[in-house]
């Protein structure tokens, strides 16, 4: 966004990039169409592994479709979204000063990082531990009980925790944004401590299955990262 543009041709940018935005997701939808069935293997084997022989089961005729058209919107909107932050980066850029460049450029940098980085975290270590508690369980059952899963439901919920853990992970950049811009202090963050320790055992009741194991495993990450997001804010 140049300062000696017009308005007109401020629009004009605008709308090529936009362009450009939308030709490339539908650019990832289509490879994401192609790649869908490793898609879906990918995110039913924290299941599959922790439940030996394990079957799906595709309960409406239109499943079928539905899952890999939600698989590849999926994968289109996760391979855009870096590609987006980087045009409304140049669209922007040009306009400001630098010390706001080098402000607002790590986080567009940094926050599809930590976005990754709590998906990871959810894929990894939380749906091993929780997925095999609710196998046990199923397996306790006191009479006679076949485990079907849908296949729809299965990947609604675990598409959903994957956001849920990429968006907690995003705290960090939240708490020193505020803090840079003045309306939080170091501090303010310090003493708010007892209390966001209670509130993320709350918000991780609030988010997650009802069982001790997710809501602890978000619960500890997210003061975690509260602790970690005060290392990084302005001492007074």
């Amino acid at each position: 966004m140049n300062k000696n543009m017009t308005l007109l041709q401020h629009f004009i940018e605008l709308r090529r990039r936009l362009i450009w935005v939308l030709l490339w997701f539908f650019a990832m939808f289509g490879i994401g169409l192609y790649f869908y069935p490793y898609i879906q293997n990918f995110l039913t084997s924290p299941l599959l592994s922790v439940w030996g022989d394990g079957k799906m089961l595709y309960n409406e005729i239109t499943d079928g479709l539905y899952i890999q058209f939600s698989l590849a919107t999926l994968f289109a909107i996760f391979a855009s979204i870096p590609f987006a932050l980087w045009h409304v980066w140049a669209y922007v850029s040009p306009g400001l000063k630098a010390p706001e460049k080098k402000f607002i450029a790590p986080i567009l940098i940094l926050s599809p990082v930590l976005f990754l980085c709590g998906m990871a975290f959810a894929y990894y270590l939380m749906f091993p531990i929780v997925f095999g508690f609710f196998v046990e369980i199923n397996k306790a059952a006191p009479v006679p009980a076949i485990f079907l899963p849908a296949a729809s439901n299965y990947l609604n919920f675990t598409v959903y925790l994957l956001k849920v853990f990429g968006l907690v992970f995003q705290l960090p950049l939240v708490m020193v944004l505020l803090n840079r811009i003045g309306i939080l202090s170091r501090s303010a963050a310090v003493k708010m401590r007892r209390y966001v320790i209670v509130g993320s055992f709350i918000v991780a009741a609030i988010l997650t299955p009802p069982d001790v194991y997710s809501q602890v495993l978000l619960a500890i990450p997210l003061w975690i990262l509260f602790e970690i997001s005060i290392l990084f804010m302005k001492k007074e």
